[in-house]
């Protein structure tokens, strides 16, 4: 296992625009500093807010070491627990998702309120204070329908984010949605690498078949480098989306950790189908035309998604052991919308369910190569990669700043 200062010196040593050595993909001391460093400390989405619609809805999640329920009280706010019970620390809520008017604790029935409280706890005696042991809370946030996280005592900032989020999203009417079809599968690679190929389409046209339909391998339609430099072809489709008021020109944060941008599918398709067509007859939101593309956001180190004027996906990764990561994918549509009469549920979902196993089998195969002892970093396409190159850098930068204290105090 490597220690906190070999991790640092790994990265130091690092080619620019050079994949990671191997040891970064496969060490368990790195998958753990990866946690610490990163995922125990980074605002995560976890879950879209119309998993939860009703009061006592949950939802839970496993990041790392920490079991987490998300829920929704009686005055509407969703909250974040670490999902232990207080008592003798049984995980109160086993099932990815469900509803309960309290939040019982299957071993000794200690009983919650939804906003945390302790409201029942049989035969502590008189001298028990219920007021000390509510469930520990995580930060939450519910930025235009999408629920974040943070596990870190303090996060850090959100506002620049939450700000271009609840603009962007606003046409997408989030909060009248809801879950059509969920799928989580594992891929047995490292989390940088399922984060790595969804960076870049450079593999696509020979893995892709289904997604290539409606979205364009060439990079000239995913690199942009503001609102103002994009290919001729995005830009015109910016100019159409600003002239009906729809958000849709670039916007990213300044280490490239999220990015916003709205891209015009291949020939006016309309939607991630194998007919190009809408897969929903009951549009989301505001958007005006079938044919407005999708608006692509990315935030690292967990999350990606498509939304489109007809649904929208959202995925979520996971790291599970160095070598292994949960990946999660929901589909919404209208919440109005009706199944086998406004959409079919097989259509919905065949591109995605497909391109999904499809990359999981590269990330399968990614990684068992680079367990080879004959592995060696190799160089990034400046043309095809340079979304792989801005994740990459924003790793290195980040465990690079957030190690050196960690090793100086191991000196």
């Amino acid at each position: 296992m490597l220690s906190p200062h070999q991790i640092r010196a790994e990265i130091a040593n690092r080619r620019p625009n050079f994949s990671l050595s191997r040891e970064l993909y496969c060490d368990e001391g790195v998958y753990q500093t990866d946690l610490e460093q990163i995922f125990y400390r980074e605002w995560l989405y976890a879950v879209p807010a119309c998993e939860i619609p009703k009061t006592g809805n949950f939802a839970t999640l496993q990041v790392g070491a920490y079991p987490v329920i998300i829920v929704r009280g009686g005055d509407g706010r969703v909250r974040a627990f670490h999902n232990v019970c207080r008592h003798r620390g049984q995980r109160l809520c086993p099932k990815a998702n469900g509803s309960a008017p309290k939040l019982v604790c299957p071993y000794h029935q200690w009983t919650y309120d939804l906003d945390g409280k302790l409201l029942y706890a049989r035969d502590m005696g008189d001298d028990f204070d219920a007021s000390k042991y509510g469930l520990k809370p995580v930060h939450c946030v519910d930025l235009a329908g999408l629920i974040y996280i943070c596990l870190a005592a303090v996060p850090p900032a959100i506002n620049d984010l939450a700000k271009q989020l609840m603009s962007y999203l606003a046409p997408s009417g989030l909060a009248d949605a809801k879950v059509a079809h969920s799928s989580t599968i594992i891929e047995e690679g490292n989390w940088k690498l399922v984060m790595e190929n969804n960076r870049e389409c450079y593999h696509c046209g020979g893995s892709h078949p289904s997604l290539c339909r409606t979205y364009s391998d060439n990079p000239l339609m995913t690199v942009m480098e503001g609102p103002n430099a994009a290919s001729a072809e995005i830009l015109a489709h910016w100019k159409r989306c600003d002239d009906a008021g729809l958000p849709a020109r670039f916007v990213n944060h300044p280490d490239m950790q999220w990015r916003l941008a709205r891209v015009p599918l291949l020939d006016n398709a309309e939607s991630f189908t194998m007919s190009t067509k809408a897969a929903v007859a009951r549009r989301m939101g505001t958007i005006p035309w079938n044919d407005a593309g999708s608006l692509m956001y990315y935030h690292f180190p967990s999350s990606w998604t498509h939304f489109l004027p007809d649904h929208a996906i959202v995925f979520r990764i996971m790291p599970i052991s160095p070598t292994q990561t949960q990946v999660t994918t929901n589909w919404l549509v209208h919440k109005d919308a009706v199944e086998g009469v406004d959409y079919d549920l097989q259509k919905l979902t065949e591109v995605w369910l497909a391109t999904n196993d499809e990359d999981r089998r590269v990330v399968e195969e990614n990684q068992k190569g680079i367990l080879s002892p004959a592995y060696e970093p190799g160089p990034y396409s400046p043309h095809q990669e340079e979304g792989v190159i801005h994740f990459v850098d924003w790793y290195c930068k980040t465990m690079t700043e957030r190690l050196e204290p960690v090793a100086m105090a191991a000196e």
